[in-house]
């Protein structure tokens, strides 16, 4: 019985000791005003000075280049008294026009289409002092990508007399099917041009320049409108007559544009 006494006055006597040696610890370091303060695990600290070092410049570096894409955005808009007989006016006539593009070349994965909408027409009766539906307009778009540059011109003739009335010529552009090798010619370039920039800045306040620090790209996707029609396209009449439009897809610029920062290796001689 004394032993079980013993030995609990013991443990109990270790805690206090234990409990007592801790807050010793934490309350010198409380008192300790000159210690540094330690970071908390999940901190991070940033530095910026870096940033506002060197020698700041920008390049540009620009290739001309001849379209080989044409992107034609097309349409059919019908308006009957009912969504019935505006859907098959509409269906008949797109796939005239679908038909039309695939006989002069256009591939069937080449063809999207962008949009498609049922809405109801409707006008001010001054008798009922109400609207009321005059009938229904079904609007079908898509995008043709055109390969031959030559058959421009035709395709559009095409789709059109394909179309007649209903048809909606909405937009077309010019780009490159695979700019990549350009954009490296033009890279170089912007890389030159602000090296060159640098150098000369470096020059005039007698310094000399160090490695780059820090390289930004931003490019612009090289597409060129050629026409595009009003918010609300006007009918096109038959094409039998006319002659097939003349296209001209000209020449697009590629371009790329590098910040570079460079740092100081230190003053000239």
């Amino acid at each position: 019985m004394k032993k079980g006494i013993i030995l609990t006055l013991s443990l109990v006597a270790a805690t206090a000791l234990l409990t007592a040696s801790l807050f010793g610890c934490s309350s010198g370091n409380s008192a300790n005003t000159n210690a540094p303060a330690q970071s908390s695990p999940s901190e991070v600290k940033v530095s910026l000075n870096n940033q506002l070092e060197g020698i700041w410049v920008s390049g540009t570096g620009k290739v001309t280049v001849t379209p080989d894409i044409a992107t034609l955005h097309l349409g059919i808009e019908a308006q009957e008294a009912s969504v019935a007989e505006a859907q098959v006016t509409a269906n008949e006539a797109m796939d005239k026009v679908m038909t039309a593009l695939a006989e002069n070349g256009v591939a069937e994965k080449d063809i999207q289409t962008r949009y498609f909408r049922i809405s109801q027409r409707t006008r001010w009766d001054n008798e009922q002092q109400q609207e009321v539906v005059v009938g229904y307009r079904v609007t079908n778009q898509v995008v043709a990508k055109i390969q031959d540059m030559e058959k421009v011109g035709t395709i559009i003739d095409a789709a059109v007399a394909a179309g007649v009335d209903y048809t909606r010529i909405n937009n077309l552009n010019f780009s490159v099917d695979d700019p990549s090798a350009y954009y490296d010619e033009a890279r170089v370039k912007a890389i030159a041009d602000a090296k060159g920039k640098a150098e000369h800045i470096a020059s005039l306040t007698g310094m000399k320049l160090g490695e780059p620090t820090f390289i930004s790209e931003s490019t612009i996707s090289p597409v060129y409108e050629t026409f595009m029609a009003g918010s609300t396209p006007m009918p096109v009449p038959a094409p039998a007559p006319a002659p097939t439009p003349s296209i001209s897809p000209g020449e697009i610029e590629i371009s790329v544009n590098m910040q570079i920062a460079y740092s100081i290796a230190g003053k000239t001689d």
